[in-house]
């Protein structure tokens, strides 16, 4: 089959939802599929490429609004010609990732006028925030207003998580069912093997050393500061907090607080090495779907410190997985990193369970073949 993904942000830039239409356009490539990614070109690439993967990559060009946390479409010689090369073909399903955007809008739009079958997949469990009351209130008028508009052109409905699917009633939409966010696990485990550095050994960090680690995009709703002032406060020797990530905050935290060690945005191979010498992640989140992140430091036998928040909790579903806090205190993240530190007997057994769940429910190879049994009428 001929499938087209619209995601309003791709690689280069690392997300969730970036990486997400990243594997998946791999996984159903692998069965056999042809599949065309449209994005938006906030990094001034080439309009149109194949990549090695064999995926055909198309780039709106776009205005970078909230320095391209949310990429609006120009719709210009170059938008046209896209469109005009994207109605030329035949596709048998439209799966646009996430619904707030004006990406999603054309792609709805496109689907429909092309009678091929739509599915929108919501990666949210709350509404998108910029940390602004006023901002945040308007925020949510808008993503209401544009969703009343996708339905119109899009009436099949799917989350990537259970936490996602139940968000969807917000907006009066019933999902029809979920693709869970997944990760590749062949590809961690190889990187595992042959890590391309080893953050202990340039920091100076003990072998014997607790190494708790976060990483992600830096923003007020990951509970960041938080974890910082957490351990700050925690004040253990031998107790190492790294955290790797960009974003609004990354120049106001690492000037406030020398706790912390602050490694910038890495690429995935880096991360991943990094979570090869890490103990425990945390992620404090009041803002998720389902976090990549987090089946990445489960991949990587990390113990998990999260909130309730979003689709992790269907990963770290019961305390012998790891651990679930109903918010992000202060308080509560310390209460949490003493039980994980101080009883290792109940973090490395939780550290296995969590690790054998993700293998039977998260990876992409079930994910791709769910979507292909949807796309097949079987399920």
């Amino acid at each position: 089959m001929n499938v087209c993904l619209f995601s309003a942000n791709y690689l280069p830039n690392i997300g969730g939802v970036e990486r997400y239409t990243y594997y998946l356009a791999k996984e159903l490539i692998a069965l056999g599929h042809s599949v065309t990614v449209v994005t938006n070109n906030v990094f001034d690439l080439a309009p149109w490429e194949n990549t090695p993967e064999s995926i055909e990559l198309y780039r709106f060009p776009c205005y970078n609004v909230m320095k391209g946390r949310y990429p609006v479409p120009k719709k210009n010689s170059v938008f046209r010609e896209i469109m005009s090369r994207l109605n030329k073909k035949k596709f048998d399903l439209v799966l646009i990732n996430t619904r707030f955007y004006f990406h999603s809008l054309i792609g709805a739009k496109f689907a429909y006028k092309n009678a091929a079958r739509c599915i929108t997949l919501e990666h949210g469990t709350t509404h998108l925030s910029v940390n602004n009351k006023v901002f945040d209130l308007l925020g949510q008028v808008w993503e209401h207003f544009i969703t009343v508009i996708l339905k119109h052109y899009c009436k099949e409905f799917y989350g990537v998580s259970l936490a996602a699917c139940s968000w969807s009633g917000h907006f009066n939409i019933k999902s029809k069912g979920v693709l869970y966010n997944s990760i590749d696990l062949s590809e961690i485990e190889s990187l595992m093997e042959e890590p391309v550095c080893s953050y202990k050994k340039e920091l100076n960090i003990p072998e014997n050393a607790t190494v708790i680690t976060f990483t992600g995009r830096i923003l007020p709703e990951k509970g960041v500061p938080q974890l910082i002032e957490a351990v700050k406060q925690l004040n253990r020797e031998n107790v190492y907090l790294l955290v790797a990530g960009d974003g609004p905050l990354f120049e106001e935290l690492k000037d406030k607080y020398s706790k912390a060690i602050f490694l910038g945005r890495l690429d995935f191979a880096h991360v991943i090495a990094l979570l090869k010498e890490s103990d425990i992640f945390c992620l404090p989140s009041v803002s998720e779907g389902f976090s990549t992140s987090v089946l990445e430091a489960v991949a990587a036998r990390n113990f998990i410190i999260t909130t309730k928040t979003g689709g992790t909790k269907e990963l770290i579903c019961e305390k012998k997985y790891g651990i679930i806090m109903d918010g992000n205190t202060v308080e509560e993240v310390i209460d949490a990193l003493k039980t994980a530190i101080d009883d290792t007997e109940y973090r490395l057994s939780a550290t296995k369970n969590a690790y054998e769940r993700l293998k039977e429910n998260f990876i992409w190879s079930k994910t791709a073949q769910k979507l292909e049994r949807i796309m097949k009428n079987e399920e």
